[in-house]
């Protein structure tokens, strides 16, 4: 796999940086997720990693954090600006400075959080529909007239988080391959989100775009469309209708006019083709496909559908949709999927992804780093270290 070979220290912390570790250890590198000693995690983003139990405060704990780190391709830093500097494993410690060297020169320092560190909100506390918030996306999201909705923690915490600084990750290897030093990969949410948001925010610039106008709600994907929407059938599932371009709009509408009930009208109307782009018709035009949606369950407008160039497709929930999957796996699976004619099939993850108990690899990943059975049993004596699965806390 393209980064196997590659070892990797995802300190524990909430989505974004177990994302980000996700999409490393899913390419193959060996990503050992830094827990504190006897603190319980519940991190489901754990697929193919590894967990040590160990506490930079102590002494030992931190010894043995600096050694690892040493040996490692790649950081992750989930925390607020000058945690980790705090504990002593800042950049500048592996990297070095101009008058210094580091412990570990090529190691990619990779630092993660919510605020742009040098804005006024650095220091704040924050999640994903604060970063939103900030980023000037959430004020273009479709909603009520009141206010826009948010949607669930994707775009700012997974989209612009976790995996822009993979991104991050994999452009600072590439350098490192040419130059042969480490990089500092600097994201934060707020950021990733508006680069992650390019096309509506360049859209909202340009002048005329019919994408995003100035109200929001008034354009073409932002709700303010009736061919851009989501309508509700007999049984209370969902059809996704998505007909921009004139051919697909004339292809779902001619479908659905045959598809209502027999004399179905608003107050003797029908649509027609032309009245895609007459906005004075889209508040009809809205009403009329709501009301004719509603006449049949959604699996029967699935098979009206299915097989033509309408852009109309079921609202699947998440077992459908895992259903429909080429995996049949409740369980999302690595993508993109990249392989060549002598590839072994990727093994399909299973439930045991979910889990991973920290401290459950500790003695194992502290062995390998040279530290013997009398050293591992002081650190836990000390609570530098805990360690699970095993017969005696003892060693």
């Amino acid at each position: 796999m393209a980064l196997s070979g590659l070892k990797v220290i995802e300190f524990a912390g909430l989505a974004p940086g177990p994302f980000a570790g996700l999409i490393l250890a899913d390419n193959g590198a060996s990503v050992i997720r830094i827990d504190r000693p006897s603190a319980p995690s519940s991190d489901i983003l754990t697929r193919g990693k590894k967990s040590a139990a160990i506490s930079p405060k102590v002494p030992s704990g931190k010894a043995a954090l600096l050694q690892l780190i040493a040996s490692a391709d790649i950081l992750i830093d989930p925390f607020r600006p000058g945690v980790m500097e705090r504990l002593g494993l800042g950049p500048e410690v592996f990297l070095g400075t101009k008058n210094s060297p580091g412990l570990n020169s090529r190691l990619i320092y990779a630092r993660m959080i919510g605020f742009p560190r040098a804005g006024p909100h650095k220091d704040m506390a924050g999640h994903d529909i604060n970063y939103l918030a900030l980023s000037g996306v959430l004020s273009m999201l479709p909603g009520t007239a009141d206010k826009p909705t948010f949607p669930l923690n994707l775009l700012a915490d997974f989209a612009g988080g976790g995996l822009t600084c993979a991104l991050g990750i994999l452009l600072a290897l590439i350098e490192r391959g040419t130059s042969g030093r480490g990089q500092v990969v600097d994201a934060d949410m707020v950021s990733g989100t508006r680069y992650l948001s390019s096309f509506p925010l360049l859209g909202r610039l340009a002048p005329g775009s019919a994408f995003f106008r100035g109200t929001r709600g008034a354009g073409l994907l932002d709700g303010g469309a009736p061919f851009y929407d989501v309508y509700s059938c007999q049984d209370g599932r969902w059809m996704s209708v998505g007909c921009l371009e004139p051919a697909f709009f004339k292809a779902f509408l001619e479908g659905f006019v045959k598809a209502v009930p027999s004399g179905f009208t608003l107050d003797g109307w029908t649509p027609t083709i032309d009245v895609q782009f007459d906005q004075e018709e889209w508040p009809k035009l809205k009403e009329y496909l709501t009301k004719g949606f509603a006449t049949r369950r959604r699996d029967y407008w699935t098979s009206v559908f299915h097989g033509t160039d309408a852009c109309a497709v079921p609202v699947l929930t998440p077992e459908e949709a895992a259903m429909l999957d080429p995996s049949s796996s409740p369980f999302p699976v690595p993508h993109p999927h990249i392989f060549s004619p002598r590839s072994k099939p990727s093994k399909v993850p299973g439930p045991e992804s979910l889990v991973l108990r920290p401290g459950q690899h500790t003695r194992e990943i502290l062995t390998e780093l040279g530290l013997n059975r009398a050293q591992l049993t002081e650190m836990l004596r000390d609570g530098a270290i805990s360690i699970v699965n095993t017969r005696s806390s003892k060693l």
